[in-house]
């Protein structure tokens, strides 16, 4: 009998980490090991539990830390807590390859925005003019997205930034623009009733191509997050985006 993969969810009380148990629950090739939360031990569960990987679906402010603490206690980090700076990943991503171990942070798990973020990096490479709207939940703590900072790096990998054409537009109020990152323009909306979604919107000539991606449900990020529990003890680095297993 294939021995069960151990897994913790750390932030199991929170809406995306109650959906998480239920999907490592009812996948039988996973074993749900501990349901953390903020009060809870991370450390010490993983070193009594012994778990093969910990999911974190916590917060900003405590993401960067957690991740710290799963990796120096041997087990593979499944981030999706999104906040993170370049700098913080880049220190993770060395505090793993020291000790060879496979992890990942994911701005997002759903595999249709995975495949928009795809899509979105080749559309670059014939329209170099584009723009993010991303739209979330009104209790969304950062802004922009977590998958729109990657969707704006992928496009900005693989557009000719001298054909961009030049925008002579002057804001009568700051921000009216959208806040820019790797030169790409972003728009936040943050409402009631919304879940996630993004679209990007390439201007060309005499055409306009808009890729977008809808989560109706916070259901549809459980299949990335339940193969990434599959996936990520063969990675011996800890790599940013879920495209790195999606493709493998």
């Amino acid at each position: 009998m294939t021995k069960k993969i151990s897994v913790i969810i750390n932030g199991a009380n929170g809406k995306m980490g109650s959906e998480t148990v239920i999907a490592v629950n009812n996948d039988p090739a996973l074993e749900l090991v501990a349901s953390l939360n903020r009060h809870d031990d991370l450390g010490k569960t993983i070193r009594e539990t012994r778990a093969n990987c910990v999911i974190d679906f916590t917060s900003p402010q405590a993401a960067f830390q957690n991740t710290k603490i799963i990796i120096e206690n041997n087990a593979h980090p499944i981030i999706g807590t999104t906040g993170l700076s370049s700098q913080q990943i880049a220190e993770l991503q060395e505090l793993a390859m020291q000790k060879k171990l496979g992890g990942l942070i994911a701005p997002n798990f759903s595999i249709g925005a995975v495949l928009m973020m795809h899509f979105s990096r080749e559309a670059a490479a014939f329209f170099p003019d584009v723009e993010i709207i991303e739209m979330h939940h009104e209790k969304k703590k950062d802004a922009p997205s977590g998958t729109a900072i990657k969707t704006a790096e992928l496009i900005a990998e693989n557009l000719d930034a001298s054909l961009k054409q030049t925008i002579n537009c002057e804001e009568s109020h700051p921000g009216a623009l959208g806040a820019k990152y790797k030169d790409i323009p972003i728009h936040s909306v943050r409402l009631p009733g919304l879940v996630a979604h993004q679209q990007v919107i390439f201007g060309g000539h005499s055409e306009t191509l808009t890729i977008r991606h809808d989560s109706i449900h916070r259901k549809c990020f459980m299949p990335g997050v339940v193969l990434a529990c599959k996936k990520v003890a063969a990675l011996n680095q800890l790599v940013y985006g879920l495209e790195h297993i999606v493709f493998q």
